[in-house]
């Protein structure tokens, strides 16, 4: 079993790795909110079609806030759910594998 535990322990920190650096590319994107950066630099076009997808879902399911943007505030706290229940879980599921602590 410890194959499997092996195969959780790095799917869990794979996961964590992936979803903290798209936690940095929301903050990224709204940080360039507040300012007129230029539509055709790489960068912005980058982080525009990586998060735009995931903003524009949660801010169709926000009420209007008054031109308040909280949508990047929901999509991390949704990321850092999803690390500290899912991939933690995974993660100890892992562990207790490898032990054989069942």
């Amino acid at each position: 079993m410890f194959i499997l535990g092996n195969l959780l322990i790095s799917f869990a920190k794979i996961s964590d790795l992936l979803l903290t650096m798209y936690m940095y590319i929301i903050i990224a994107s709204a940080l360039l909110s507040w300012v007129n950066p230029d539509p055709y630099n790489p960068i912005v076009k980058f982080l525009h079609r990586a998060t735009d997808p995931v903003l524009y879902k949660i801010r169709s399911k926000m009420p209007y806030m008054g031109g308040i943007d909280l949508s990047p505030l929901v999509v991390i706290l949704a990321i850092t759910f999803v690390r500290g229940f899912v991939v933690q879980s995974v993660k100890e599921l892992g562990y207790r594998l490898n032990t054989g602590a069942f």
